[in-house]
């Protein structure tokens, strides 16, 4: 048996996987709230309470988690937990145990997804090989990268999504001067996150003077206010709304473009995560589309790449098990 986890700031998922024949197949999943638990630990314990044999059944375990990854030990950036490999397979009692950031794991669950899981929002070149590219929008901003080796793709992750945010108008410069005010350092994560809409929609309001709609502040009180953002947005119910969501997708488009050139992505560039399938009326726009090509003279380059939306939610889930796989 192989146990795989994707370990979000929010959530973590946990499963089982049987292995044979080089097919996984999925046991048994379960879903936690990652900051009800200290640790990791604390989480694989939970989900096999009561269950000690099938704990003492795993023979591999791997786990994307959010965090640079570095010599078998993380510390997440938006998750106060600390995970070393060596560590957990002794509290675990699990002979191997690997780490990997949850980009990578993301990445490598591109291969398990069946056509259904993905839905195409730029067809590119139809004969597009090369490099591919990961992005993810949820608690934080993940990236990573695909090699292409002549053969086959082979992920590996990076930290882009902490690299310097960079205005691309006037009215963005204004946006970094007043988050650097409020922050100080300001990271294409700081925006484009789970709290990034609720901040453009805030600059616009308070520096730029747009008009909120008091239905809108009402509703803000009991529920997340970038969902809020999200639901009046697509409804066309709130103009401030509608227009920090049009520029939330451009923005989310140009960190996917910077994304596909600096990994030279020709072969296609996949959106994770938990917040593109939610506005995917948005990515499927003009805004996204111009925010992703608008790169001067490497606009055809750019208009080239396949761009896929994964609507999967566990895909990282099955690259970790793939990972875990391969440790047998």
């Amino acid at each position: 048996m192989i146990l795989a986890g994707d370990i979000g700031g929010t959530s973590t998922r946990l499963a089982l996987f049987e292995s044979g024949s080089g097919k996984l197949k999925l046991s048994r999943t379960q879903t936690y709230s990652s900051r009800e638990f200290p640790s990791l630990t604390g989480i694989v314990t939970a989900f096999f309470s009561g269950q000690p044999a099938a704990a003492a059944n795993i023979q591999s375990a791997c786990f994307g988690i959010a965090g640079p990854v570095r010599k078998g030990h993380v510390s997440g950036p938006n998750l106060a937990w600390e995970a070393d490999e060596s560590i957990l397979a002794t509290e675990l009692g699990i002979p191997k145990v690997k780490l990997i950031n949850d980009l990578e794991a993301n990445a490598w669950g591109i291969a398990e997804l069946a056509p259904e899981d993905v839905i195409t929002i730029q067809a590119g070149d139809t004969n597009a090989t090369g490099n591919m590219a990961v992005i993810s929008v949820g608690t934080g901003l993940g990236e990573a990268g695909m090699f292409w080796d002549g053969t086959r793709h082979i992920p590996f992750a990076c930290e882009g999504g902490h690299a310097d945010f960079a205005p691309r108008s006037e009215l963005e410069c204004d946006l970094l001067n007043w988050l650097r005010e409020r922050f100080g350092r300001v990271s294409y994560e700081r925006i484009l996150s789970g709290n990034g809409q609720f901040l453009l929609y805030e600059f616009l309001r308070d520096v730029k003077g747009h008009h909120e709609l008091p239905a809108v502040v009402e509703e803000m009180k009991t529920r997340n206010p970038s969902a809020v953002i999200t639901r009046a947005g697509l409804a066309g119910e709130s103009e401030l709304c509608v227009e920090a969501l049009n520029w939330y997708a451009s923005l989310y488009g140009a960190e996917a473009g910077n994304l596909a050139l600096k990994m030279m992505a020709t072969g296609g560039v996949y959106i994770g995560g938990g917040i593109a399938p939610k506005i995917i009326q948005k990515l499927k726009g003009p805004s996204f589309a111009e925010g992703f090509s608008a790169k001067g003279r490497l606009r055809p380059l750019l208009e080239a790449i396949p761009i896929h939306v994964i609507m999967k939610e566990s895909a990282a889930l099955w690259g970790a098990a793939r990972v875990a796989n391969l440790a047998l």
